[in-house]
C-alpha cells in the first residue's frame, strides 16, 4: 500500500509545484487542408488498388490517359523507352537504342572470340603442353566493359524518363523522388534538400560493401584450405588443421551474408526515406497548437489510472494537445 500512496502523493506535489504548464509553437499556416489523394489526379496520387496496370502504362505511353509516375518507370524497365514516348521525346529513342543495341552486340562479340581464344588454347595445350599459345584475356576485358556500357545506356534511359516526367507539375514529386533513390543512391535525398544524410548512407553502404569483399575474401582463403586439408590426393603441411579451417571457413561465410543483408537494409532504408520526407515537405500544421499538463481528478474504474480496490476517485496529471 505504501508504494501505491507515494506514488499518489508524487502525482499530487508535482501537480502543485508545475500548475498547469501550457506550451506553444507556431507552424505554418493550413493545417491538414492538403489533398494528397485527389480523386481526379491520377498522376500524383498513392494507391493501393493496383500497383501496376498494363491498361494504364499503354495507355499513357500512348497518350490516352494519364499515368503515375511509378508505374510508367516500371513498364519501361522491360518495355525500353516507353518513358521518352510518354514524354514525347521521340529523339532520344534512337540514341538509347542504339548505345545499347552497340554494347550488346559488342559485348557478344568480343565474348564469342574469347571462347574461341581459350578453346584454340586448350586444344593446342592438350596436344603440346609447351605450346607458346595464350588466351587472350584482353578480349574477356573488353566484351565486359561493352556490357558495362549497355547497362549505363539503360540507366540513363531510365534517370531520363523520370528527369523529364511531366515537366509541367508541381516540384516535388514524392514518386519522383523515390526512383531517383532507386536509380542512385543519395539522389532521392539530394532532390529532397536533405544533403546532409547522403554521407549517412553512402557510409553505411561503403562500410558494408568493404566488410563483404573483406569477409568474402577469407572465406574463401578458408574454403581453399579446408579443401587441401581433406583432400587425401593433397600433401598438405600447412600450420591450419581442417577442422579449423571449416570452422573459420563457416564464420566468414556468416559475416559475409550479414554484410550483404546489411547493405540492402541500407539501400532500402534511403529508397523509403526520399519517399516519406518527400512527402513530409508539404506537410502543414496550423498557428494555433498549443500543449497543456496539469494535475486532475480521475473518475474510478477509469482505465488509465491505478486500481485502488475502491470506488474512490483516482488522481492523475492530464495531457492536452490542441490544433
Amino acid at each position: 500500500m505504501r508504494p501505491r500512496f507515494l506514488l499518489y502523493f508524487a502525482a499530487v506535489l508535482a501537480g502543485l509545484m508545475l500548475g498547469s504548464i501550457d506550451l506553444s509553437a507556431q507552424f505554418k499556416e493550413d493545417a491538414f487542408t492538403q489533398n494528397y489523394q485527389d480523386p481526379n489526379d491520377t498522376t500524383s496520387r498513392d494507391t493501393t488498388d493496383k500497383l501496376f496496370s498494363f491498361a494504364e502504362y499503354f495507355g499513357g505511353v500512348a497518350h490516352k490517359r494519364n499515368v503515375r509516375i511509378g508505374v510508367l518507370f516500371a513498364g519501361s524497365t522491360v518495355f525500353i523507352g516507353g518513358q521518352q514516348i510518354h514524354n514525347r521525346d521521340y529523339w532520344k529513342l534512337p540514341i538509347f537504342y542504339g548505345g545499347i543495341a552497340a554494347g550488346l552486340g559488342t559485348g557478344t562479340y568480343f565474348k564469342i572470340k574469347y571462347n574461341q581464344s581459350k578453346n584454340a588454347y586448350e586444344a593446342a595445350y592438350a596436344e603440346d603442353p609447351s605450346t607458346t599459345l595464350t588466351v587472350d584475356e584482353n578480349l574477356k576485358k573488353w566484351s565486359n566493359w561493352s556490357y558495362v556500357g549497355a547497362g549505363l545506356f539503360y540507366w540513363s534511359m531510365l534517370m531520363d524518363g523520370n528527369i523529364w516526367y511531366k515537366p509541367g507539375e508541381p516540384a516535388q514529386h514524392p514518386g519522383r523522388a523515390t526512383i531517383y533513390s532507386i536509380l542512385l543512391p543519395g539522389l532521392g535525398q539530394a532532390y529532397n534538400g536533405e544533403y546532409w544524410k547522403i554521407p549517412l548512407y553512402w557510409g553505411l553502404m561503403a562500410g558494408s560493401a568493404h566488410f563483404y569483399m573483406l569477409n568474402n575474401t577469407n572465406y574463401r582463403r578458408y574454403k581453399r584450405i579446408h579443401n587441401e586439408a581433406t583432400t587425401p590426393d593433397v600433401a598438405y603441411t600447412g600450420p591450419i588443421s581442417g577442422e579449423t579451417a571449416k570452422y573459420y571457413r563457416d564464420v566468414f561465410r556468416r559475416y559475409r551474408d550479414y554484410s550483404a543483408v546489411a547493405f540492402m537494409f541500407s539501400y532500402l532504408l534511403q529508397v523509403i526515406d526520399a519517399n516519406v520526407f518527400s512527402y513530409m515537405l508539404d506537410f502543414e500544421v496550423t498557428d494555433d497548437i498549443s500543449w497543456n499538463m496539469g494535475p486532475a481528478i480521475l473518475p474510478p474504474d477509469n482505465g488509465y489510472a491505478f486500481a485502488t480496490g475502491s470506488n474512490a476517485p483516482a488522481v492523475g496529471m492530464s495531457f492536452g494537445l490542441r490544433f
